[in-house]
């Protein structure tokens, strides 16, 4: 869609984990304000249990998520129309803060003879991706971060076991006590937030995918709604992906030729997917719980502005689908 260089983060020096320390420590200090229970293991890593035994919060999700940006993004909660309650996510680096750090791209798997029980697995977001940097996006980014510092956050039930915190502290490098691991169940009210406050990412990560010139993306923001967290794990998984395909609202300010910019807005948003107009816990299971099978067009927001600033114009496309959400989210309307 762009002809500008495919390494758009080259150059960029900032050390995300140093960066965004301070706010793991003020997470950490104000545990027991958010729901937190705060733990270390037997080698020195922090824990931070935001909805297995502790009971969590939106506030939390809210940190949590910028945290997960490397304290490159702000996520609030806003006054929505349709649903009462949204939470909006900005950024002015988001191609860093969301694909370099806030994506969960990095798998973390153990076997049951690993484990000595139930095997695990996980995908990584946060900083600390990108002290590891395994995922073959850090090579198209033409970055990756440096430091003595990390933090790693995964939306599980139950904590890592030790050959995946090992393999954590190895592939970054890491002390033991220089880690900390943020836990965020879905089903908890962080888990919820904090995935509900990734419809920016969601954005740039389909911007990759359409291969549009990522260092052409200056600003962004995002508005999705937020719904109440489901106990069961596919569910509460349905809700806050549904939230954004679905509720999900991004404008995203860009620089280059406006041709490019049109297409970018046309080929946003998650309508043009063959899976759309179920709710995504129902495609999910018709898939056989494999995400490798369900249409990669359907990771979108429901509605883009995509603003071009070397021209001044903007171009809009698709629709967000309140009745859609409101049959699944809404019990019934007094």
């Amino acid at each position: 869609m762009s002809t500008t260089s495919p390494l758009p983060l080259a150059g960029c020096t900032i050390a995300l984990n140093e960066h965004v320390a301070e706010a793991v420590e003020r997470l950490c200090a104000d545990a027991a304000t958010l729901g937190l229970k705060i733990s270390t293991l037997d080698g020195g890593v922090r824990l931070v249990d935001a909805g297995i035994e502790a009971p969590g919060s939106v506030a939390a999700g809210l940190r949590i998520a910028e945290i997960c940006m490397g304290g490159l993004g702000e996520a609030t909660l806003v006054p929505g129309s349709d649903w009462p309650t949204q939470v909006q996510v900005r950024s002015s680096m988001p191609v860093l803060a969301c694909l370099g750090s806030q994506y969960a791209g990095w798998s973390l798997a153990a076997s049951k003879e690993e484990t000595g029980g139930k095997k695990f697995f996980a995908l990584g977001s946060g900083p600390a991706r990108a002290l590891a940097a395994k995922e073959p996006l850090y090579a198209e980014l033409g970055w990756r971060d440096q430091g003595a510092r990390g933090v790693l956050v995964l939306e599980v039930d139950r904590p890592p076991p030790a050959v995946v915190v090992d393999k954590i502290l190895r592939d970054c490098a890491l002390a033991p006590e220089a880690l900390t691991i943020v836990l965020t169940p879905t089903r908890s009210a962080a888990g919820t937030t904090q995935v509900v406050a990734r419809v920016l990412e969601v954005a740039l990560h389909k911007a990759h995918e359409l291969h549009f010139a990522l260092a052409d993306i200056v600003d962004g923001v995002g508005w999705a709604p937020l719904p109440a967290p489901h106990p069961d794990a596919v569910e509460a998984m349905g809700r806050t992906n549904d939230a954004i395909l679905y509720g999900g609202r991004v404008q995203l300010s860009v620089r280059g030729s406006d041709d490019a910019a049109r297409l970018l807005a046309l080929a946003l948003p998650s309508r043009g997917s063959r899976d759309y107009g179920k709710s995504f816990a129902e495609t999910f299971r018709e898939a056989g719980f494999d995400f490798y099978k369900i249409d990669p067009a359907l990771f979108a927001p429901a509605e883009v502005w995509v603003s071009n600033l070397d021209s001044g114009r903007s171009w809009h496309a698709g629709a967000t689908n309140p009745g859609l959400l409101e049959t699944l989210w809404l019990e019934a309307r007094a």
